[in-house]
Parts: C-alpha cells; structure tokens; sequence
C-alpha cells in the first residue's frame, strides 16, 4: 500500500478520464520541487468559505479549509502535476486530497439498469492485457485490475454513481481510484479523487461531505429531463467501464478501456502535497 500522496498521484489523477490520443506530460512543468510549490502559489485559489461554479452547469460551496480552481488554473495545476493540459476541468482541494471535476455533455443516461459489480470486475480485468498494450505504445508502466476498494453503486436520491478500484503497478504496488458520476439532465460529471491510501476512507468521506453542496444549476438538473432531450448511448454499467469511450469504438467493451491511460505526477506529488497543506493552514 502507498503511504504519500505524491505516490498516489503518480497513478491516480484522472484514472479513468484521460483518453487515447493524449500528449505526453506537458514539457512546461517544471521538476523542481521548490519551483513547483511557487507555480502552484501563483494560482487563483478560491478559499473557502465560497461559492464555486462548476463550468455552467452546476455550484459547489467550497468550505473552509478547502479551495477551489476554475478551469484556466486547473489546466494550469494539470501541467504541473505534470499531466496532459485540460480545458473545462475544476479542482477542488481538501487538507490532504484533490478532485478534479469535469462534465460530460453526453445525454441523459438512464438509471434503470442494476449493477452486477461481479461481472463489471471481469469485464475491467479482461480489459488489462490490450490497455497494457496502449499504455506501452505510449511509454507508460502496466497496471493490472485487482478488485473493488468500493463496489460500483448507484444513489437514486442523489444521482450519484461511485466505485472505487483497487490496482497493482508494475512495481507491485496498491493504488485506489476513487470516482464518482453525478448524473445531469444534458450529461454526467465526472469527479475523480485523489488521495494518500493510508487516509484513503477518512477523504472518501470528507469528499462524499463536500458533495451534499454540490448542486446542477436550474434546467440542468437530472428530474428536469423533458421528452425530446438527447438520451445517452449507454447506462450506469458502461459509466463504470468507461462511458462514451465504450460506445466510441464498435470493437465493444475491452477495446474501449484499452484506450484509458492514466497520466502521472512523477516528481511533483510531494511538492503538492506539501503545498496543500500549507494552503490549508493560510485557509
């Protein structure tokens, strides 16, 4: 099991939303850790107490102790977690974890179906050997499926789906991503966090709190479907393995999550996680 944030990170940020066809790190994140800890200082960090946007489509209220990035700082905070830039990502940060939000503009997907999470885990693990295949095409390190940390399920009051996986690096370590989908009338948004596994359920549960302030604006709301809508292609079971990307290919479900690679922060993770806790403190 990883003990520190920046190993965590190395493997977790963006685990599932990264697509093929990205770049490589961008080559504008510095390495130093020092220089990495002033670049992040630069950002425009919205401290809590305060009301945040979530592109337009939905608020959060960013708490004390907590900040917040839009999303030209995010694109920003991506590069020097040394990720692939992003436009219409937003950060919101806690003492000792992140999550990165971003909405998908795919329809409404209906939440009728029941989740067999048995059969989600064999479909992800049939999944390992072809996206080990992209992830060496793309110099990356294999990872390999080991099972749930959360077994994927769906809160019809909230609207939330959430799993969390656990997987095994090349280097034989254990990571968990932990993700959730906060369904829309237009789309899904996508929050994925990043944590220190050793505090892993303690932010699990700091973020699910940080969640109840999460509001879609109004006519973006999941009860304000109207027939003539546009409905999304799949349902809860393909929002698991991969949401659009699973209908993007005809190939079916095991060429689609081939394509997902997960981009690391290398270097920079002690310097965020040692950023993060003095901009905790200064909140």
């Amino acid at each position: 099991m990883i003990h520190h944030l920046g190993r965590v990170a190395l493997v977790s940020v963006l685990a599932v939303s990264v697509l093929a066809g990205a770049s490589p790190a961008s080559p504008q994140a510095p390495s130093d850790p020092e220089q990495i800890r002033r670049e992040l200082g630069k950002l425009a960090w919205q401290r809590g107490p305060t009301d945040a946007r979530v592109g337009a489509v939905a608020t959060l209220k960013v708490a004390e102790g907590q900040a917040f990035l839009d999303g030209p700082n995010t694109r920003r905070f991506l590069e020097l977690n040394q990720n692939p830039p992003r436009d219409d990502h937003y950060t919101l940060a806690g003492g000792r974890w992140f999550a990165v939000f971003h909405f998908e503009n795919s329809g409404y997907v209906k939440d009728d179906e029941k989740l067999d999470a048995d059969e989600l885990l064999r479909t992800l693990q049939a999944s390992d050997e072809p996206s080990n295949q992209e992830r060496k095409r793309l110099g990356m390190p294999a990872m390999y499926t080991l099972g749930w940390h959360v077994p994927p399920h769906y809160d019809p009051t909230t609207k939330q789906l959430e799993w969390g996986m656990r997987i095994r690096t090349e280097d034989n370590e254990t990571i968990v991503n932990y993700t959730i989908r906060l369904l829309g009338r237009r789309g899904v948004v996508k929050a994925t966090l990043v944590s220190d596994p050793a505090r892993l359920d303690r932010d699990i549960a700091d973020f699910r709190n940080a969640l109840t302030t999460y509001s879609f604006t109004g006519g973006e709301r999941y009860a304000e479907f109207r027939a003539g809508d546009r409905v999304a292609e799949y349902g809860l079971a393909a929002l698991v393995l991969g949401g659009a990307a699973v209908v993007a290919t005809k190939s079916g479900f095991g060429k689609a999550i081939a394509k997902f690679v997960v981009i690391g922060v290398a270097a920079a993770g002690s310097a965020i996680a040692g950023f993060f806790r003095r901009l905790r403190r200064r909140s």
